[in-house]
């Protein structure tokens, strides 16, 4: 899984238990983050608690980029099985982050150029993903990539949402 390209000093490889401090700091590194994230040591056990079952269902990939041992980005990958497109596979990826320092400098490129061909060796039919309407510039990164807004995407906040 590991991508240690000659040309590039960036390595992609699976996350570790040992990750997952350095994860959360990317996660909650802007105003959105911050707002849902709780970075602060100790960690909450419920990351810890996540990270074991993502890492124990072969169907989820949580995948970190580091250059000198340090993690500077993230993404989890997702397969999922579907009975459309005649019982066809899609790859669903949640959770980009890039270290601030590090943005505009090829790493989220490339971290996304790795995951879409991990999807083909899946054999997916499709990548899909949700970006927050407040980040116009995450936007404009996965159309660069090819991604199209094809669809309406609704999301129903089951803590602060009315019961039926």
């Amino acid at each position: 899984m590991a991508d240690s390209s000659e040309t590039s000093p960036y390595i992609i490889r699976r996350a570790t238990r040992d990750d997952v401090v350095a994860i959360v700091r990317l996660l909650a590194d802007d105003l959105l983050g911050q707002q849902r994230e709780q970075f602060h040591m100790p960690l909450p056990e419920t990351y810890y608690t996540a990270f074991e079952e993502i890492d124990q269902t072969p169907c989820h990939e949580l995948v970190v980029t580091e250059i000198n041992n340090k993690v500077i980005g993230v993404l989890q990958l997702s397969f999922l099985r579907y009975l459309t497109f005649q019982g066809g596979k899609r790859a669903q990826i949640e959770g980009v982050r890039v270290d601030q320092r590090y943005r505009s400098s090829g790493v989220g490129h490339r971290l996304f150029v790795w995951a879409i061909e991990r999807a083909r060796q899946e054999q997916c039919h499709l990548i899909q993903l949700t970006t927050n309407k407040s980040r116009p510039e995450a936007l404009r990164f996965y159309e660069r990539l090819g991604f199209v807004a094809s669809h309406e995407g609704l999301k129903l906040d089951l803590i602060s949402a009315p019961t039926t």
